[in-house]
């Protein structure tokens, strides 16, 4: 598949199997992250591949405590509304079904941080569609990304004092019945171009 018939075939996958990805799939999936834009070329992104089911399942656990905690107000962000209803009623997955979670965390006083990270996540869900696995593009772990149960939970992994989780990005095989995500390519309706 060449470059533009990845971006453009490329979708957000919600629904996973069970089924483990290969470990060189992942490496290939994170090289991918690691070689996407940096400002300055800092390569200050910082990568926690999570495959362990009990991991995930424990981040689950504690991202809806984390959220059912919050207010539910009407002018917040629709996604964030969703993620505080759904934690609130006790069944919430933020990161579906997936096998494997790919967080992505950069130092918090760095100014490019959040684009760093989204370059990163934009390389690492193409290269998923090219080794025909789904992704989906995770914000949830950035909107909590002060919460000290959270950032306890994930220095036991590594993460430093002097950073922040900016994405992450759920992959693994499409619960399809080719088990392979969906590349319907739709028109787009927005993000409108002006050439001057």
């Amino acid at each position: 598949m060449n470059t533009l018939e990845a971006i453009k075939t490329r979708r957000s996958t919600r629904k996973f199997k069970a089924q483990p990805v290969e470990l060189e799939k992942l490496k290939q999936i994170v090289e991918a992250g690691q070689y996407g834009p940096t400002g300055g070329n800092a390569q200050t992104n910082h990568f926690f591949v999570i495959s362990d089911a009990s991991v995930i399942a424990k981040l689950k656990e504690l991202v809806q405590a984390a959220f059912a905690k919050m207010e539910l107000r009407e002018d917040l962000y629709k996604s964030l509304q969703n993620s505080i209803r759904l934690s609130q009623k006790g069944n919430y997955s933020f990161c579906y079904t997936a096998p494997v979670l790919i967080v992505v965390a950069n130092k918090k006083e760095y100014g490019n941080n959040m684009a760093d990270v989204a370059c990163a996540v934009e390389n690492m869900m193409l290269a998923a569609n090219e080794l025909d696995l789904g992704s989906c593009y995770i914000n949830q772990l950035k909107w909590l990304n002060e919460d000290p149960t959270l950032l306890e939970y994930l220095r036991g992994f590594g993460l430093r004092d002097d950073e922040r989780v900016y994405a992450s990005v759920a992959v693994g095989y499409a619960d399809t019945e080719s088990g392979l995500p969906n590349r319907n390519v739709t028109e787009r309706t927005g993000n409108e171009v002006v050439f001057v």
